[in-house]
């Protein structure tokens, strides 16, 4: 699990210069601005380069550090850091300030006080740490016992440090870097983190990921200077993922392995951990955190059957329950390898993304004004910039955008926007049928997407001066220039000006880095060979006055002409185009937002609903809305949902609000059913002695060993019922929960001495009485070294010990039996639980289904059992029992099962299911047979063939119990059966 917002900030470019002096020119420009141009110059010897890491900005000060870095002997030689009082006019050499012959390697600014600087030195030569506390003007030296790779500041207190070695240890400083102290000896790069005010009750706390000395990963909490085994949270029980801990805004994530599969937990607002719930069959490879800024948490997610796409899904407020608001957003690969999504949330107005699409092997760009629950493509401008018309159709054609953003900070990337300037987005891009990187130009749009306009015919990187009041426009790096452009109205005219005599290759701008500053300056080089060059323009001269009253004008936000966007009316106050005047500083661009009466499109679809073609949310196929009220115990509340949820941070007020919104109701009674017992941390097992948990909602816990306890509404019971094992074995566990209307019972059988991983049972779904049949466990993944296999057959209260995967039984009474298995495989037990219905006689039909449900199947157990439940939903018969074969092409096998009353004989039974198969296979040879696997989706189910079951030996394709096993065994998956009560049939 990755998340995308940054925790420290860090740039490297190159140049080829080696010996240091600057050099300053001053030059006149067509406009007002004032040109400055200092040159690092030095006779270039062979393969040297200078490397600027960092820029440290105040209001006046900048500071750039120097690197030479030697080809031939593979390492840096020299460094030189240079200091700037006057914004970049003239620059000081500071070695003499910190050694002559000191090699630095990085420079860190606090970002809560830019007066103090850290620069740490190149380890290579030495391993220390050089502080100021005025700007840079002076510093002190403090030898290390480590070699610092990074350095984490805390958000508030500007003495307080993280460092993390290169032997991954992590250390911590709370007098700016002077003494520092061990917090652990082993943590995942990169995967620790401050304390998060009004979260974390104390400030100094610091989370981690950390690794045990046996190689596991566990989430530890502990102060800053108090991090001692005793003194250490473990706020998580058990193990999680390496790199998977992301501690952000109000969220925790991390991320557990559970029988193959990745499961993901989040802890709101520093609450107790609890699993996410995506999609049941989301099945993520990947997960990425892109945000959690506004309240909910969007993520990425690459599913079972995707390679170079992802879905993206959004929390509510908490974290938990995700929907998916796009599929198959496209993907980047950047620089360094990582895959960036082709997604862009715009600055300065909630709600309001851009993402890429692929769609039919097209990519094609969409918008959404609310947080994605509506997607449209982008209108194309209607001429071009010669004004020529252009005929471009929707959704045939429209305009599509590159959504990278810049891996160097000093460009501005392939879109922009600023919170400062709502409603101006400026992106490369083209029009057509798709996204394309040929023939693209720069297009610009005034009113948030609504429409665009083209204003360059090539690419250019673009910046906002002024807090957004003008732009300005160079051409990409990769194509020297000595102009720039500047527009004062919003792109519609520009003005061309010359910053260098040369033509630049710009390798990256300062704008803007105080707030009454109007300066930019660009760094660059003339060729692979020449001096670096810095300009430093000042525009401030352009304005002859700062802006009034008068200067400014209305603008309302829209979504093609809807004024409610996110719930509410928003007006907000621009610069009138043309008018060359400065905007304050503490310049307001919102004016007034209104509250809108709430309607449907403020609602998106709840957790495990989907949206239909008539707009409305429905549950999906494997969603049922009953469970949610079953979850709940008498006398509690639960809130029973619509299939809506309001958007997060919608503003909309009445309207369809209460219609929409999830009703708080109490729980049903109803006798105890789908009794669950388990161990706190999903294991069934325990070290010798130790204090095992069990989590139960009972009302007597038989431990097995001799020990009961009775309990009673244990779902509220959050630390569990303990028991000490004093001996080892395999101990049968049993609860029990009963009230006035019955009562239910579940078992787990516990091994004391081994860990748990997972055991696939594969049965028949329907046997003959007294007829021998074949029962296999396949373990997953197989095991080379000796297996023991425990089975538990009907009632019986011992297992049968065997060290073969395979036994046999003969069920001598007709009705629903139990099988459990467990499989010992040195340090690891494993179980699963089985049913299979016994009978005298049956009859089955071999399904097959229309292809396009081979597209959607994952091949899970829990996708089989879902598709056996739909079929007998649309078959209305209760006397029957569906199996999902494993693999694809999907099958399936539908057994015909006598009704329990057999007091009229053998013979007529026979008769009825004759009658009932006739009705059935008619009904599916003439198609009639079908369900909605999802929204544009339906599944037509044919017949295959017909068989009696007492005959069914002679069947190569299924032998009563063998086939169903064979089947299993060849696709190695897992054959889920759906057991049902069955009653007599209703005509169809």
């Amino acid at each position: 699990m990755r998340a995308r917002k940054c925790c420290c900030f860090e740039a490297a470019f190159a140049w080829r210069t080696v010996k240091h002096s600057f050099r300053s020119y001053l030059h006149p420009s067509p406009s007002c601005c004032l040109f400055l141009s200092i040159v690092i110059q030095s006779p270039p010897p062979v393969n040297p380069h200078i490397t600027v890491l960092n820029l440290s900005l105040s209001l006046l000060v900048i500071l750039i550090l120097t690197k030479l870095y030697d080809f031939h002997i593979g390492s840096v030689t020299e460094s030189t850091l240079w200091r700037s009082t006057d914004y970049g006019s003239t620059y000081e050499r500071m070695n003499d300030k910190v050694g002559s012959k000191t090699v630095l390697s990085y420079l860190y600014v606090c970002p809560t006080n830019k007066r103090k600087i850290m620069v740490l030195t190149d380890p290579e030569f030495e391993s220390s740490v050089l502080i100021s506390s005025d700007e840079g003007a002076s510093y002190q030296k403090y030898r290390l016992t480590f070699y610092v790779l990074s350095l984490l500041f805390h958000p508030t207190e500007e003495d307080w440090a993280l460092a993390y070695s290169h032997d991954q240890k992590l250390y911590s400083s709370v007098d700016f870097g002077r003494k520092w102290q061990l917090i652990h000896e082993h943590v995942t790069p990169n995967r620790f983190y401050w304390s998060v005010s009004g979260l974390d009750k104390d400030p100094d706390l610091v989370h981690m990921e950390a690794h045990t000395p046996d190689g596991n990963v566990q989430y530890v909490t502990c102060k800053a200077q108090m991090c001692t085994e005793a003194n250490r949270n473990y706020p998580f029980p058990g193990y999680i993922d390496i790199s998977s801990l992301v501690v952000q805004d109000d969220y925790i994530f991390i991320q557990v392995p559970t029988s193959g599969r990745a499961t993901y937990y989040v802890s709101y607002k520093r609450e107790s951990f609890i699993q996410t719930k995506l999609p049941k069959y989301s099945l993520p490879k990947d997960l990425h955190i892109v945000s959690t800024d506004e309240k909910q948490v969007f993520a990425a997610v690459q599913e079972w059957n995707q390679n170079d796409t992802y879905n993206l899904y959004l929390s509510d407020t908490r974290g938990i329950y995700f929907t998916l608001a796009m599929e198959n957003v496209k993907t980047t690969r950047g620089i360094g390898g990582n895959q960036m999504l082709d997604l862009y949330e715009v600055a300065g107005i909630k709600g309001m993304l851009i993402a890429n699409m692929r769609q039919d092997n097209q990519v094609k760009t969409y918008i959404t004004y609310n947080k994605g629950r509506d997607w449209r493509l982008l209108q194309a401008p209607a001429a071009d910039m010669d004004g020529n018309d252009i005929h471009c159709i929707l959704p045939f054609c429209s305009l599509h955008l590159q959504l990278q953003m810049s891996e160097n900070p000093y460009l501005s990337g392939t879109i922009s926007t600023k919170s400062s300037a709502p409603g101006i987005i400026v992106a490369t891009g083209n029009i057509g049928a798709e996204l394309s990187y040929n023939n693209v130009g720069m297009f610009i749009s005034s009113d948030a997407g609504n429409s665009w306009r083209q204003i360059f015919e090539e690419e250019h990187n673009m910046w906002f001066l002024d807090k957004g009041g003008a732009l300005v426009a160079v051409k990409q790096p990769s194509v020297p220039t000595s102009d720039l452009w500047v527009s004062f109205d919003e792109g519609r005219q520009w003005t061309q000006h010359s910053f260098s005599p040369v033509p630049l290759f710009v390798d990256g701008v300062l704008v803007e880095a105080g707030a009454e500053n109007q300066i930019m300056t660009f760094f660059g080089h003339f060729n692979q060979r020449s001096e670096w060059q810095l300009i430093k323009i000042d525009y401030k001269s352009i304005y002859s006055r700062k802006c009034t009253e008068e200067d400014y004008q209305t603008w309302h936000l829209h979504n093609q002409g809807e004024p409610c966007v996110m719930g509410q009316k928003q007006i907000y106050m621009k610069r009138r185009p043309g008018n060359y005047c400065m905007l304050g500083k503490d310049y307001s661009r919102i004016l007034s937002a209104e509250s809108c009466i709430c309607r449907a499109h403020d609602f998106e679809c709840d957790y495990g609903y989907e949206r239909r073609g008539d707009g409305n949310c429905r549950p999906a196929f494997w969603f049922n809305p009953s469970t949610v009220s079953r979850s709940c115990s008498q006398g509690q509340n639960y809130l029973n949902s619509t299939g809506y949820r309001k958007v997060v941070l919608n503003n909309c007020t009445k309207g369809v609000k209460e219609m929409y919104t999830a009703r708080k109701q109490q729980c049903p009674k109803r006798p105890p059913k789908g009794l669950l017992l388990t161990t706190k941390d999903g294991k069934l097992t325990a070290n010798l002695g130790s204090n095992m948990t069990f989590l139960v909602h009972l009302d007597e816990l038989d431990f097995g060993d001799g020990t009961a306890v009775s309990y009673s509404n244990l779902s509220w019971t959050e630390e569990g019922i303990k028991h000490i094992y004093k001996s080892a074995g395999i101990f049968r566990v049993t609860a029990l929960a009963e009230n006035t209307l019955g009562y239910d019972t579940t078992t787990l059988f516990l091994h004391v001495t081994c860990p748990v991983e997972h055991v696939q049972l594969l049965t028949p779904f329907v046997v003959i009485r007294n007829k021998e049949v074949n029962i296999t466990a396949v373990v997953l993944p197989s095991h080379s070294r000796t297996v023991t296999y425990f089975w538990w057959l009907g009632n019986n209260t011992e297992p049968v010990i065997t060290l073969d995967g395979s036994i046999s039984y003969t069920f001598p009474t007709e009705g629903m039996h139990t099988i459990t298995v467990q499989v010992a495989a040195a340090n690891t037990i494993l179980q699963d639980t089985k049913a299979i219905a016994v009978k005298e006689f049956f009859k089955s039909l071999l399904l097959s289904f229309s292809p396009n449900l081979d597209e959607f199947n994952p091949d899970i157990p829990e996708w089989r059992q879902d598709v056996g439940r739909v079929i007998k939903k649309a078959l209305l018969q209760e006397q029957l029992l569906v199996a999902v074969f494993p693999g694809v092409p999907t099958a399936a096998e539908l057994f015909l099962l006598p009704h329990k009353n057999q007091s009229e004989g053998k013979k007529k039974s026979e008769e009825e299911l004759v009658q009932v198969s006739d009705k059935i296979v008619s009904a599916l040879n003439q198609n009639l047979v079908e369900f909605e696997l999802k929204p544009g989706v339906r599944v037509i189910v044919y017949n295959t063939q017909l068989t009696l079951a007492p005959l069914v030996d002679s069947n190569p394709r299924h032998s009563s119990s063998a086939m169903l096993m064979l089947l299993s065994v060849v696709f190695l998956g897992l054959a889920v059966f759906l057991i049902y009560k069955f009653k007599r049939y209703a005509s169809l």
